[in-house]
């Protein structure tokens, strides 16, 4: 199939395509078009960027008839509240001239909206895990007719620890169901998944997760430190060929010193999201970035799968991902669409071997770039960048405890006391010279003296 006009959909999913400006499929739409129309269980493995979403959507909006039932038919499962927000939107556009109704279930707002929405009826629920068995014990919502159950990005909705919810999520679902399955990466624990619910599963791998993409020009730079990192990083954004950035930094903690260091350079050009931001100012960040009013986004790993952000013309990345796939999904955020993007690589010499095991996944040598001479070698480190002296003694661990690691000391003026028996019993036997005992209640008159 080269173009949209030789899959057999309707009309309405035609004009719907050229109004997005969809021209031909891409791989892996062309090969999950015919397996998921058939009913089969799909497993699709394929880089972010290669039409995910559109994969699967497509083929379950040609077969899905008009309805006014009020309990959903189709649940795609994502694990953050921007990928359902996002694969709403896009379900939305794929369905415009289409009588359907998809509605958005997540965290981080009001859960009482969401029971009204969904109690008025909807074909299409696209949900976080957590929320959604929220509403499903609460009685709010039924999954009693999901005939189709999409996961995506199902690698990472485990690595966040929704294992739980999927498992009793999929108890609740109706036994006859088709399961469609989408991810970048297979791992063990995706593989249990799969042989644990899935029936006679069809697997379509279009590319493995190692495979760089063709059309990113990949760059590194060694660099001593983090804070000379952020001197370089300023240095490269002053040029104008980086049009849109995105910068992946690899904790909350460190994202937000990458954006309070930046923020007087880049005044109005410049926003920062992770997870301890509110929904609400993160939704902002992307759509201003999105709508080109910020150039740089400064991001931990969030923002590195499914999200489909517009034109990233570079992808840099602050540290070396310990986990070689997860520099994948990072550099997959740029040269979307057989666009051309750029990806550059820091890092310090306690990340040579994360930077070798991506080069071992990829099968290539990213070229290295000469450190610019104009770009400062900061001497201030981060706490975990000091050196750590063997003999130093903690003066915080003797302050607290003075007595830590002695061998031999003496004992506490209460633990010298010797036990002398309950109070009791001492009081008896000193007004009645002899302890007063069960059974005989005239023993202690008789011995009175």
């Amino acid at each position: 199939m080269e173009t949209f006009d030789d899959f057999t959909i309707s009309k309405q999913l035609q004009y719907a395509i050229a109004d997005l400006g969809y021209e031909k499929p891409t791989p892996i739409q062309v090969e999950a078009f015919p397996v998921i129309r058939s009913g089969r269980d799909v497993v699709g493995i394929a880089q972010t960027g290669t039409g995910k979403t559109f994969a699967y959507m497509l083929p379950i909006l040609q077969d899905l008839k008009f309805s006014k039932e009020i309990h959903p038919r189709v649940l795609i499962l994502v694990p953050t509240r921007e990928l359902a927000i996002q694969t709403t939107e896009e379900i939305e556009k794929f369905g415009k001239y289409l009588n359907i109704r998809v509605q958005a279930i997540y965290g981080g707002v009001n859960m009482n909206m969401q029971k009204q929405m969904v109690v008025q009826g909807t074909d299409i629920i696209v949900a976080t895990p957590g929320r959604l068995y929220d509403l499903v014990l609460s009685r709010a919502l039924q999954l009693k007719n999901i005939k189709k159950l999409v996961i995506d990005e199902v690698d990472i909705m485990l690595d966040l620890g929704f294992r739980f919810q999927l498992t009793n999520l999929f108890e609740l679902i109706p036994v006859k169901r088709q399961h469609i399955l989408f991810s970048a990466t297979m791992t063990e624990e995706v593989d249990t998944l799969i042989q644990q619910f899935f029936r006679n599963a069809e697997t379509i791998t279009i590319a493995v997760s190692g495979t760089p993409l063709a059309n990113i020009e990949q760059r590194t730079y060694s660099v001593p430190n983090f804070y000379t990192k952020v001197n370089l990083l300023r240095h490269l954004l002053v040029d104008e060929s980086m049009e849109k950035v995105l910068i992946f930094v690899a904790n909350k903690r460190n994202t937000d010193r990458v954006y309070s260091e930046l923020e007087s350079d880049f005044m109005g050009d410049i926003a920062v999201i992770h997870s301890n931001k509110s929904q609400n100012y993160r939704i902002r960040a992307i759509d201003n970035f999105n709508a080109g009013s910020v150039r740089i986004l400064v991001s931990t790993d969030i923002m590195s799968r499914g999200l489909d952000l517009d034109k990233i013309s570079h992808v840099i990345n602050m540290d070396t991902p310990r986990f070689a796939e997860n520099y994948m999904h990072r550099i997959g955020r740029t040269g979307r669409a057989e666009q051309e993007g750029h990806a550059i690589l820091f890092y310090t010499d306690r990340e040579v071997s994360f930077k070798e095991d991506i080069e071992a996944l990829m099968g290539m040598k990213i070229p290295e770039l000469p450190f610019p001479e104009s770009v400062e070698i900061s001497k201030r480190l981060l706490p975990s960048e000091e050196p750590v002296d063997p003999n130093a003694v903690d003066d915080r661990q003797i302050e607290r405890n003075p007595t830590k690691n002695a061998g031999f000391h003496e004992k506490s003026l209460k633990n010298q006391k010797i036990n002398l028996g309950g109070s009791y019993k001492r009081k008896i036997e000193k007004k009645y010279k002899k302890p007063k005992t069960r059974g005989d209640k005239n023993y202690n008159k008789r011995n009175k003296k």
